[in-house]
């Protein structure tokens, strides 16, 4: 009773929100919120789909990644494939469609790994993280806006990478560590 009490002593109060876009990547809007001393303020918000994405190893540890350009903050990184949940699709069903799609291979049997929001000060953007084991080679990637490079990276050296800075995607990122950590104790 006492942690309740004290997890509701910080809970902020939202007076209202304002959408000011709405897209169906996401919504922009203005909370007015209201810290726990009373000091009021707005707030922006992002509300984005859920988005979800799987690790593919295979059996010598290696891990499926895309090489591709970010024009946001331009710069080529390494990513894991992965994409927006559609709206009547299961997470599962989205993870290997886009793993097809964007790298031409098709994962196996895929398992829930873990999932996160990467931005929670500001966004809801949950991101759901699969972990496949195994995958077949099917062809070509079918969407060749995603991907300059695709590459079975060894885990490893993916920990290399993101200590480099040239993965820097929260869900690749959380993925990698999950693994390397997954690897340290013997669980893969």
């Amino acid at each position: 009773m006492v942690e309740k009490q004290a997890a509701e002593l910080t809970r902020w109060t939202v007076h209202g929100e304002r959408v000011v876009d709405d897209t169906r990547r996401a919504r922009l809007s203005i909370a007015e919120v209201e810290l726990p001393d009373g000091v009021r303020f707005e707030q922006y918000v992002i509300r984005a789909p859920r988005s979800a994405m799987v690790a593919v190893l295979d059996d010598r540890e290696r891990l499926l990644l895309m090489r591709r350009h970010r024009f946001v903050f331009d710069r080529w990184v390494w990513e894991l494939p992965g994409g927006y949940v559609d709206d009547d699709e299961h997470p599962a069903q989205c993870a290997v469609r886009e793993v097809e799609e964007e790298t031409g291979w098709r994962p196996r049997a895929v398992e829930p790994l873990l999932s996160f929001q990467p931005w929670v000060g500001t966004a809801d953007a949950e991101n759901l993280l699969f972990l496949a084991q195994r995958a077949e080679y099917i062809g070509a990637p079918v969407d060749v806006n995603e991907a300059e490079q695709v590459a079975w990276i060894p885990l490893d050296e993916a920990y290399e990478l993101v200590s480099r800075g040239e993965i820097v995607g929260a869900g690749t990122v959380v993925a990698v560590l999950e693994l390397a950590a997954r690897k340290a104790r013997g669980e893969l």
